[in-house]
């Protein structure tokens, strides 16, 4: 077969369309089964070269292992040949290759830089490592290697030591947009936002029409609460791409920050649209509709999350809460328990229940759950103070009143429990108690004592309590 002397030297500087590609594969193919490697080498290298480029996987394995069998001692021809093993995800056949073709150029950064890779996913971190440090004693100042080092260290969570590497990196090259990206990661993850912000405006102003840098930039800010700037920067990622799904979702998350609650609604809407399997979506754009007191439709939108995770806790939860505001009590009940049978910490879920429980009158099932609210956390104050009013209306003086030492545990100046104290020691004939407590409910709060004396209309003929009461003036 014969080819024009025009097209045995391209030039591989230009692009090649798919079809040209094909086309050499073809060719070269054709080369080695005819016998004429050797005579057309520059060409099938070049060959795969544009296989290894253009992720030609299969035919650039294919043509490598065909001139490797003619020239086997061609190192470069063995690294890529790894490189094509790597990319197919078949990394101990491709640690072998680098490893060949080390000991035939020992002092390849490339290759050392490639088997790093195959050893990272073979779970030989500390040989990747020294791997990539051997690569630097020939390159110093290469910054691939320091990036390909962070990259190492933040796959492990390790987000100082990625820092230091990406920063180096960056030092190096100052437009390796790549490093500054993750940077941003890095210092996101490190909850270190001022730093994180400036990666992302620096990876931004080498690619200032990358959506997924803005959506970034955005979550940042998000994070700080400076809901403006997240806002300005998911709708320049929005602009950047109209069908980005998480942009449309975390702006949603910052107009209802803002109060823009009917812009909040159609973001999350057009986000719904966008991925329609996305059960968070549906339950922030239920929280949207409860906000606007449209329960029946939060309902749905729960019931929908629910639909795509059956396991969705948040979800029931608010759902319960829906079922209670519109007086459909028994599958509030049924969501609440079917919370709290979801997560190994239903504190929200045993405080609804309670809550319920009280509002219907079943006052010892919802002391029950009061209670396993407290066992999960011991400083819920509104629990003890729920706890205490159900015993309180229980007749459970003791109990009760050792509930309100928790909740003065927790907030030693709030007023009504110290109140609430009061009007239990009178009950049980305690009034030295019963008089200091009110000593201290009025120094907190001296509006209460129109509450007292109504409570109390004969405390005027008093003299104790008269004068209890003008030594507590505002």
């Amino acid at each position: 077969m014969s080819f024009s002397e025009d097209y045995l030297n391209d030039n591989l500087d230009r692009d090649f369309d798919e079809k040209e590609i094909k086309s050499r594969i073809k060719n070269s193919i054709e080369f080695i089964n005819n016998g004429q490697v050797l005579a057309n080498i520059d060409y099938i290298e070049e060959t795969i070269q544009l296989c290894l480029e253009n992720d030609y996987l299969e035919d650039g394995l294919q043509l490598t292992e065909a001139v490797i069998t003619i020239t086997p001692f061609n190192s470069e021809l063995w690294q890529f040949k790894g490189i094509f093993l790597n990319n197919s995800f078949q990394f101990d056949e491709a640690y072998v290759c680098f490893r060949k073709s080390l000991s035939l150029n020992p002092n390849d950064v490339e290759t050392f830089i490639n088997m790093s890779i195959a050893e990272d996913n073979l779970g030989m971190f500390e040989e990747a490592i020294e791997s990539l440090k051997k690569a630097l004693t020939f390159e110093p100042n290469n910054s691939e290697i320091y990036f390909n080092l962070g990259i190492l260290f933040e796959k492990r969570e390790k987000y100082p030591e990625a820092i230091s590497y990406f920063n180096k990196s960056v030092e190096i090259e100052p437009e390796y947009i790549e490093a500054w990206y993750e940077l941003g990661f890095c210092y996101e993850n490190s909850n270190q936002f001022n730093e994180a912000l400036n990666s992302y405006e620096q990876f931004l102003n080498n690619d200032p029409d990358n959506f997924t840098g803005w959506d970034n930039k955005g979550i940042i800010h998000l994070r700080m609460e400076q809901w403006e700037k997240a806002i300005n920067s998911f709708e320049l990622a929005i602009a950047l791409k109209d069908d980005f799904s998480s942009s449309w979702f975390n702006c949603g998350y910052s107009y209802s920050k803002t109060g823009r609650i009917s812009e909040a609604l159609d973001a999350y809407k057009k986000a719904y649209e966008l991925d329609p399997y996305d059960e968070t979506i549906l339950f922030n754009m239920g929280q949207v509709y409860e906000e606007l007191e449209n329960y029946q439709q939060a309902i749905k939108c729960y019931t929908e999350a629910i639909n795509l995770d059956g396991e969705y806790y948040g979800s029931y939860l608010a759902r319960g809460y829906c079922y209670d505001s519109i007086g459909k009590f028994q599958l509030a009940l049924k969501d609440f328990n079917k919370a709290i049978s979801l997560t190994s910490n239903p504190e929200d879920a045993w405080f609804a229940k309670a809550d319920l429980e009280y509002s219907l009158g079943q006052l010892n099932n919802s002391v029950t759950s009061f209670k396993n609210a407290i066992a999960l956390n011991n400083n819920n104050f509104s629990a003890w103070y729920k706890l205490a009013e159900t015993y309180f209306e229980m007749g459970t003086w003791i109990e009760s009143l050792r509930a309100f030492d928790e909740c003065i545990r927790l907030k030693p100046d709030h007023a009504n429990s110290y109140y609430n104290k009061a009007k239990i020691n009178f009950l049980l004939s305690q009034t030295q108690e019963a008089i200091e407590c009110l000593k201290k409910t009025f120094e907190l709060d001296p509006n209460i004592k129109n509450e007292f004396t109504r409570d109390y209309p004969d405390v005027k003929s008093s003299k104790l309590f008269s004068k209890l009461l003008d030594d507590n003036k505002s």
